[in-house]
């Protein structure tokens, strides 16, 4: 009995089937996986369809842009008073002083193009240099947002720090906030692991004093109560005590988030390091903070959108920053009633601040991510 020879032939390799790869795979797992996914999904979409359009309609199609009063806006009243926002602009961005002097905004204007451009390239993966950027952001940058902003110096008039307001108010408070707060939190959790007792008490004191008291009741002691505490004639403006007040507030909560970072951290690198024969400092400075800083980034980058949307409290010492101003301005006799529109503008720029942020943040954390990196 003879077998007959069997011919195997390859198969050439087939694409898998459409519903279970790329966007139609993904919807029906993620949209409709399930009988609750799908009845959720098409509520959200419902929901879509019912208010999407109406407000599209209202703050787009038939939207009011032209025109320099509000006799535009009152003939049609189906459609957004852009036409507020787009008169307002100076104001709503720059305060008062560079709304009365014209002449004077290509000074804020010129302070946030420098630091967009220092920005953008830290954003961007393959930028050169990077830490000398970052270096000039945060050391020299201030120096000449101050120089241009506040003038009083190569012939550029001074203007009153108190009469600045809008976004620029806004920016100026929380990227001070920022810049200082970060430095002095993580001494301070370093300070509050330390094992010398006086450091450490201190810092503990000092951490849960400020995170225990609200922000409003320390902007109303720096700009009532510091005061006191200085000299005859030593004066410092607004401004300047709403910063402090700001950073000694927002330290703490750094320190906090920091302090997360470094008891997340192995054990083992702080020994092997003591093991090479390596001091305090080097440890901290070249194996702990790195470590635990990546660890904690998206717990800083929570606290300082946090820090920016709480800046809106400076309006109790009489600050008017973006959301008071755009208040103040849709509250005005020529305005009365496009309180709307004016909320709308001060929270887009709020968000896209915020976004802008958390996404940079994300993108970080994902840079930073040495273990995910290496599977």
């Amino acid at each position: 009995m003879s077998l007959n020879a069997t011919k195997f032939e390859r198969i050439p390799d087939r694409l898998p089937p459409v519903n279970t790869i790329g966007w139609v795979a993904w919807v029906k797992q993620n949209l409709f996986g399930s009988v609750s996914n799908t009845i959720i999904t098409l509520l959200f979409f419902y929901l879509i369809f019912l208010y999407v359009p109406p407000f599209l309609d209202w703050a787009v199609f038939n939207a009011n842009i032209s025109g320099t009063d509000r006799s535009v806006c009152d003939d049609n009243k189906s459609g957004a008073c852009w036409t507020f926002v787009k008169v307002r602009i100076e104001q709503l961005l720059f305060g008062l002083y560079f709304t009365l002097n014209p002449d004077q905004t290509w000074r804020p204007i010129l302070a946030f193009i420098v630091f967009a451009c220092l920005l953008v390239p830290l954003v961007i993966e393959r930028t050169p240099h990077k830490k000398w950027i970052l270096l000039t952001l945060i050391v020299l940058y201030p120096i000449f947002f101050i120089s241009v902003v506040g003038g009083g110096v190569f012939g550029i008039p001074e203007s009153d720090a108190s009469q600045w307001g809008g976004l620029l108010l806004t920016f100026a408070l929380a990227f001070v906030g920022i810049v200082l707060a970060l430095p002095l939190g993580i001494l301070l959790a370093l300070g509050r692991r330390s094992k010398m007792p006086v450091v450490r008490s201190f810092s503990i004191i000092y951490i849960e004093f400020w995170r225990g008291t609200p922000l409003i009741t320390i902007l109303f002691m720096a700009s009532v109560m510091l005061p006191l505490f200085f000299p005859s004639g030593v004066e410092f403006d607004k401004v300047v005590r709403a910063m402090i007040g700001i950073t000694l507030f927002q330290s703490a909560y750094t320190a906090e988030a920091v302090r997360g970072g470094l008891q997340a951290m192995d054990k083992g690198q702080s020994e092997a390091s003591m093991a090479l024969g390596m001091g305090y400092w080097q440890q901290t400075i070249f194996i702990v903070l790195p470590q635990a800083l990546r660890i904690s980034i998206p717990s800083i980058v929570n606290t300082f959108i946090a820090l920016f949307k709480d800046t809106s409290l400076v309006s109790i010492i009489g600050l008017l920053d973006l959301l008071k101003i755009a208040q103040n301005s849709s509250r005005s006799l020529d305005w009365n009633g496009y309180d709307i529109e004016a909320y709308m503008f001060a929270g887009l720029v709020f968000w896209m601040f915020c976004f802008g942020m958390s996404m940079y943040s994300q993108k970080l954390e994902r840079k930073l991510d040495t273990d995910r990196n290496a599977e």
